[in-house]
């Protein structure tokens, strides 16, 4: 790190990145929520969230619809980074170290580690799940172009991929918060340290110093 001492941040997530993963997260909340009302008695009081029975009914679909649209923009933009390679695998392998992060088994990762990967295709596929069961059972426009046993089958696949949905987004948010500490300033400002950055993902910071460098020179 000695040639790269001054630098005193590195980018993480543009803007227009930032921007997307939080309007992906706000559709994600309110569309739980709504979601968990019209699931079961038990949490219709959630329903007062977002204006009460009759509006969740009403809102949840479109709001599911900007959740699917800003996770493909992400997805578009991240979705490169998140090819599974070899040294993926091995760091699934010894995930129980990666807490240390300082563990000599583990191997070196790019921008987003193993974990980070297999979470990015759990939720490409929740999120493909929900939107094709969704619109089976959407009865204001569609699901009268369904047969019944079809759409009581959707709506089982709506709730387990809403359930997988959420406790993968639960476990993302406490990684983030609690494991990795210093997560969350790569999505509220954008950067992260050097020193950040070479603990966790020590691969990228290598990639993005000689990415950095080669612009320097050739400036």
């Amino acid at each position: 790190m000695g040639d790269t001492a001054h630098r005193r941040v590195i980018v993480r997530y543009t803007g227009r990145e930032r921007v997307t993963h939080w309007v992906l997260a706000i559709a994600f909340v309110l569309a739980a929520l709504s979601g968990l009302a019209l699931f079961h008695p038990a949490f219709y009081w959630m329903s007062s969230l977002v204006g009460g029975g009759t509006w969740s009914r009403i809102l949840h679909p479109f709001i599911g619809l900007v959740m699917t649209v800003s996770f493909v923009l992400l997805a578009m933009a991240v979705g490169r980074h998140n090819k599974i390679e070899e040294r993926d695998w091995h760091w699934l392998r010894q995930m129980r170290s990666a807490t240390s992060h300082d563990d000599p088994r583990l191997p070196e990762v790019g921008r987003y580690n193993g974990g980070q990967k297999i979470l990015f295709y759990v939720l490409l596929v929740s999120m493909l799940l929900l939107l094709l069961s969704g619109i089976v059972i959407w009865r204001s426009y569609f699901s009268a172009y369904f047969p019944i046993g079809l759409i009581r089958l959707a709506a089982v696949v709506h709730a387990l991929a809403g359930f997988v949905l959420v406790c993968s987004i639960i476990g993302h948010t406490y990684a983030a918060i609690f494991w990795v500490t210093g997560s969350m300033r790569a999505m509220t400002r954008g950067d992260v340290t050097p020193g950040w950055a070479w603990r966790h993902h020590r691969a990228w910071f290598r990639e993005s110093i000689r990415a950095t460098n080669s612009r320097t020179r050739t400036d």
